[in-house]
């Protein structure tokens, strides 16, 4: 059976104090809305509609063509929201409902909801929750038989009703035709004269259908985010369950307090993170790494015992047994070998680097095809940009390059060449040759002298 999710993201939220919408405010390294979308595609959805209204355009922009859009030009209620996507809901399958600003939905929450919908043939079922203290949330009411009655809203709660620990987590999941239906009876006869969602259950119950609602393993699941200070305490739930999870898979974190790893990444056993770093995006970190103090790695795959010390890498791949740093920096689209040594203040961009080179300090190697077990002075740059164009460098296996090489690209070393510290190398340097491309050095005998004497 086919499942769509709709997601709801028109809301100003303006408790955020923000001129950027409330969605795309960030947990770690997603967006608030990337959480849930993240979510639905883990229960196998592949079609997603966001409901936008507020910044839609900013909405857009941001998610991309990955998803479809429908705009609630005013904002009249939860479902009046859901009426706009009626083309996007059909006649087939599921719709999950799910909100842009609960980040801490899970594949395995909505999974559970999924099943228990299709065991039960629901019409349309609840998520809920249990909670100590159920003040100022909708009540789910049930009857002795333990059977799905109604929601009722905290300040239409009899004072039986209020005692009542399951709450509702707003979101659902329909029969699609159903969800049509009941939206085609929905009306706005209330004080805030809105469309609500929570009304299409009544219509439901109303018309013989079987309506229940099925309790989230962990609380926190449905928890949305409204101001600064929620979002703040989301993070933090949000970190310590991915640390959690990290730490149960054979991770050491030295001081989770002062970690930050994204949802998607992935790290192997016995990898230790010390204090202080932040994985992020699609990052994959193999066994027996060790990720020094305050390094920031980003959709980047790094091998078995790789080694970063306090460096940045972004958008790139490290294997085994390589290490970085300190205060390296490897831009996007850097291929780095086995057993490397990147050292201090080195900077690589757009190349690749054969294994067992050294590139121990202060280089630059940017649009660069590095061999094997290549040696680079200290100071090295490769001069890859005239201006307008990049140009890029080719250095063969067992090159040297001595300290203080500025290399003009385009230009080749061969296999086994030196390049003489100190030179402009602008032309090949054959194979097993030392280029030479500096000022013959002249010494000027008693110049100092006759220098103090004026």
């Amino acid at each position: 059976m086919k499942t769509k999710a709709l997601i709801l993201a028109a809301g100003q939220g303006t408790r955020m104090q923000s001129e950027k919408s409330k969605v795309l405010h960030k947990v770690l390294d997603k967006t608030l809305i990337e959480y849930p979308i993240l979510a639905s595609k883990q229960v196998g959805v592949t079609d997603t509609c966001i409901i936008v209204g507020h910044k839609a355009e900013e909405v857009k922009k941001a998610l991309g063509d990955e998803v479809s859009y429908v705009l609630q030009k005013e904002q009249l209620g939860t479902g009046h929201a859901v009426m706009q996507a009626l083309d996007f809901i059909g006649d087939e399958g599921e719709i999950l409902i799910l909100y842009g600003d609960t980040p801490l939905i899970t594949g395995n929450t909505l999974e559970k909801m999924l099943i228990f919908h299709r065991e039960n043939k629901n019409a349309v079922t609840v998520l809920s929750a249990q909670v100590n203290n159920p003040q100022g949330y909708g009540r789910i009411v049930r009857n002795k038989a333990s059977d799905f009655i109604k929601i009722v809203e905290q300040k239409d709660a009899s004072e039986e009703e209020k005692q009542i620990k399951e709450i509702n987590g707003g979101m659902y999941v329909f029969e699609a035709k159903l969800l049509k239906l009941a939206l085609s009876q929905l009306t706005n006869d209330n004080a805030q004269k809105e469309y609500y969602l929570t009304d299409t259950l009544e219509i439901l119950l109303r018309e013989g259908y079987k309506v229940d609602a099925v309790v989230a393993d962990e609380m926190t699941d449905i928890l949305g985010v409204n101001s600064r200070e929620q979002l703040a305490e989301v993070t933090e739930l949000m970190r310590k369950r991915i640390h959690l999870k990290h730490m149960q898979n054979g991770v050491t974190l030295v001081d989770p307090s002062h970690t930050y790893i994204g949802i998607e990444v992935e790290i192997g056993k016995d990898t230790v993170i010390e204090p202080g770093c932040i994985l992020e995006g699609k990052t994959s970190i193999g066994e027996g790494c060790r990720i020094g103090y305050h390094s920031r790695i980003t959709n980047t795959i790094l091998r078995a015992g790789v080694e970063v010390d306090i460096s940045v890498i972004t958008d790139s791949f490290i294997d085994e047994d390589t290490h970085v740093g300190p205060f390296a920096y490897i831009r996007p689209n850097s291929h780095i070998g086995k057993n490397i040594k990147v050292g201090d203040f080195v900077e690589i961009k757009n190349a690749t680097i054969g294994d067992g080179t050294k590139i121990s300090h202060l280089t630059y190697i940017g649009d660069a095809d590095v061999g094997e077990k290549v040696n680079f002075g200290c100071g090295t740059v490769v001069v890859n940009y005239d201006g307008q164009k990049k140009h890029r460098t080719t250095i063969k296996d067992n090159a040297f390059i001595g300290c203080n090489t500025n290399l003009v690209s385009p230009v080749v070393v061969e296999e086994g060449a030196y390049t003489a510290a100190g030179s402009t190398i602008t032309k090949t340097v054959p194979k097993d040759s030392l280029g030479i491309a500096r000022a013959k050095q002249e010494n000027k005998v008693g110049w100092v002298a006759k220098k103090r004497q004026k």
